[in-house]
């Protein structure tokens, strides 16, 4: 089975799986995959697979593909039913521009980061070339930005939760070497009220990928090491 299968497959599968079980560590998941990765345990994230013989300090390289981003189910019916007025309904292009922008920031993240600590962003494949299949799914968004003519404000305690799912290739074989999901929420806000506003918001979910692409970053430095 091609990586393309097998993240198609999985990913049509999460799309149904409760949201609960992201985040639960103790969740009666298997401890093997039908492609034969096993489970990591305390890991970082909430779930964790990965091939027990793949080596991660064979890459010097990574290749992040365009991520897949989908919102909480239901979640623009429900903003629909809470929405103050007509006007601060998201409407079908208020929603794609969102995942536009998560997508985007998503990559300008995930590369800066691991940039930074000395990786070689590429779009080829090779021979010491990571490839990153990420998807951002149950995207919940508390304020999210929505194109109106009335002039509003929206006070939140979180700018909202996102569960991240993703899997690491071999980027010429196509080998699967690691799976993971996990969920965040952004909790920079807990103890109080603020402004919600795409500045903010766009910080609160650069705040959680930037703590996934660290994740990711420090799995390859150990391996490295």
């Amino acid at each position: 089975m091609t990586f393309r299968n097998v993240y198609t497959a999985t990913l049509a599968l999460l799309m149904f799986m409760p949201v609960c079980q992201v985040s639960a560590k103790s969740d009666g998941l298997p401890e093997t995959t039908v492609e034969g990765l096993v489970r990591v345990p305390d890991s970082k994230l909430a779930i964790v697979y990965a091939d027990p013989a793949a080596d991660l300090s064979a890459y010097d390289s990574v290749m992040i593909l365009e991520p897949y981003v989908a919102f909480k189910k239901n979640w623009a019916r429900n903003q629909r039913s809470t929405a103050s007025s007509l006007s601060m309904v998201a409407k079908p292009a208020d929603i794609e521009k969102m995942k536009t922008q998560m997508a985007s920031e998503f990559n300008e993240v995930f590369e800066q980061v691991l940039s930074d600590g000395g990786y070689t962003i590429t779009e080829n494949s090779g021979e010491s070339v990571l490839l990153v299949r990420p998807a951002i799914i149950d995207l919940d968004p508390t304020a999210p930005e929505i194109r109106s003519s009335t002039a509003s404000r929206s006070y939140v305690q979180s700018a909202g939760e996102m569960t991240m799912y993703i899997e690491l290739y071999d980027s010429l074989s196509g080998d699967l070497i690691a799976k993971a999901l996990d969920r965040r929420a952004d909790n920079s806000m807990v103890t109080h009220y603020t402004w919600a506003n795409p500045a903010t918001n766009a910080a609160a979910s650069r705040r959680i990928l930037k703590g996934w692409a660290e994740i990711l970053r420090n799995a390859l430095d150990e391996a490295r090491q």
